[in-house]
């Protein structure tokens, strides 16, 4: 015999087990055929044969509740399928087993004693009205109390509400029928001991109608008369519409407005099908004198109770041809052709004369304050800032600046280069110097360095500021500076530096004016 256990959460058509019964022949002689023959699950499993392997497969046919039935006894018989006759008194050919399925308890969500509910409401239910009540339980035999709740997203607007404990549905907002006429929500039941196990019935909630909606046109209607209309003819057929939706349908009634009921222009005829028609009561309309109409219309429903509204009928009056269509419909084409009113062109030509005389303002005043009409930005420069980021030469800067300004003033040069360039190294005579007073020397300096950035055609296109200084008067050493010491144009003899001694000679070699002191 055979013991399976299986849960009873397990799918119609799953495998409960495999069972095989020996055969020493093969090939066809070993093939077998399996059946139930007793036992009480004869409606719930099956039994079929692997081809392959000739083992018998128990598959389920139901669904499988541990609370109604905890296990099944099946009696299984198998034998070959192909006997030989020769050997039909050795048999039988067959053999019998039983087999026990036990069925597992699994913790099950909550069911619903119905797969949908059906309710109803009126649309003019207060909130808080009773709709309906659901109920679900616990299958496990723990028998867990529920907890009911509304999936909202079945319920957006949160038009319901249900009570957790007892599941009654109530209204939580006004209904309108006219805006959704049936509600379908979806109500959770869940496990109060194990919450993940939840159980989900469905609820189909219908709106009933009432009156509350007045009737008014079907349509916008174009109504035109015929200047040439004579009385008594039909311009124009008129239906109405409701939104609410009574049992027994629509019936509608038309009359004109106390207003409206004497005019001489039009009437109306109640057609009693929920139509109605308009009439003319006189001719000769004009559309010089008055171009349009407008016809008050009263419509009655016929609900309790009864909702009535005014709806106008706007009737325009055209020149029409000889078969009674409408050509011209507008007034102020047949006055003016051109399509446009006397007062359209005069605010045109009232706006176009205003704007030409601000343009004749603002030059008169441009004129008279002497300034140009148009902005010239480059000339504007109140607040632009220059930077010419010049900066001073070191004794070791020879390329910018010359650096043999640095001298003393109390000599003048005849003539002097600029060195904007790395200077080279040339034999030069000495130039003659000349002693003279230091007012005139000074200023002649200036002119001198002017005179050559004129001439300069390396010299920057901008304004530059070059400070020239000087060292003063009666130093008997006169000038210090090794910046005028190096320079090739220096009148000071170091010869002598040569008779001092070895801790001299450095000097001597760096400001001697002999042939091997030249790339010192």
């Amino acid at each position: 015999s055979y013991q399976y256990n299986v849960p009873e959460s397990l799918p119609v058509a799953s495998v409960v087990a495999r069972i095989k019964a020996a055969d020493a022949d093969v090939g066809p002689n070993a093939e077998m055929e399996y059946k139930i023959v007793d036992g009480d699950g004869l409606g719930v499993f099956k039994i079929s044969v692997d081809k392959d392997t000739q083992e018998g497969i128990i598959t389920i046919q139901k669904e499988l509740d541990f609370e109604a039935k905890t296990s099944y006894t099946l009696r299984i018989e198998a034998a070959n399928m192909h006997v030989d006759p020769r050997f039909l008194s050795l048999g039988p050919f067959s053999d019998m087993t039983t087999v026990k399925v036990i069925v597992e308890d699994v913790d099950e969500p909550p069911v619903f004693t119905s797969r949908l509910y059906s309710m109803v409401v009126s649309e003019a239910a207060k909130v808080g009205t009773i709709i309906g009540t659901v109920a679900a339980h616990d299958p496990d035999a723990s028998n867990s109390p529920v907890r009911y709740s509304i999936d909202r997203n079945t319920d957006l607007e949160r038009y319901f509400n249900i009570d957790a404990n007892s599941g009654v549905i109530t209204t939580a907002k006004s209904l309108d029928r006219e805006t959704n006429a049936v509600h379908n929500i979806t109500v959770l039941a869940m496990e109060s001991q194990n919450p993940a196990q939840i159980g989900r019935g469905y609820v189909a909630i219908t709106i009933l109608d009432i009156n509350d909606n007045a009737p008014e046109f079907a349509m916008e209607y174009e109504t035109t008369v015929c200047e040439n209309a004579q009385p008594g003819q039909v311009i124009q057929k008129i239906s109405a519409i409701d939104k609410d939706d009574p049992p027994n349908g629509h019936q509608f009634y038309f009359s004109l407005t106390a207003e409206a009921a004497n005019n001489h222009n039009f009437t109306l005829q109640d057609n009693k099908d929920n139509t109605a028609t308009v009439l003319t009561k006189r001719n000769g309309f004009r559309r010089q004198e008055q171009s349009v109409f407008y016809l008050p219309i009263f419509i009655v429903d016929s609900g309790s109770p009864s909702l009535s509204s005014t709806n106008t009928l706007t009737i325009r009056v055209c020149d029409c041809d000889a078969d009674g269509i409408a050509q011209t419909c507008n007034a102020e084409a047949y006055i003016l052709p051109a399509g446009l009113s006397t007062g359209a062109l005069i605010a045109i030509l009232a706006c176009v004369l205003t704007l030409l005389v601000l343009v004749l303002l603002i030059v008169t005043m441009r004129r008279r304050k002497k300034e140009p009409l148009i902005f010239d930005e480059e000339r504007d420069i109140r607040e632009n800032i220059v930077r010419y980021d010049d900066e001073g030469g070191g004794e070791e800067d020879t390329e910018a600046f010359d650096m043999a300004a640095l001298r003393n003033l109390n000599i003048m040069r005849d003539t002097k280069t600029r060195r904007d360039v790395t200077p080279e190294i040339q034999f030069l005579s000495r130039p003659t110097f000349k002693s003279i007073p230091d007012n005139v020397i000074f200023r002649e300096f200036i002119w001198e360095r002017l005179k050559e950035a004129d001439v300069d055609p390396c010299a920057p296109p901008y304004d530059s500021l070059q400070t020239y200084a000087f060292e003063g008067n009666g130093s008997v050493a006169e000038s210090l500076s090794s910046l005028d010491s190096i320079s090739s144009n220096s009148d000071q003899n170091y010869d002598y530096l040569s008779d001092w001694g070895p801790r001299f000679k450095r000097l001597a070699d760096m400001y001697g004016t002999g042939p091997d002191c030249l790339y010192s």
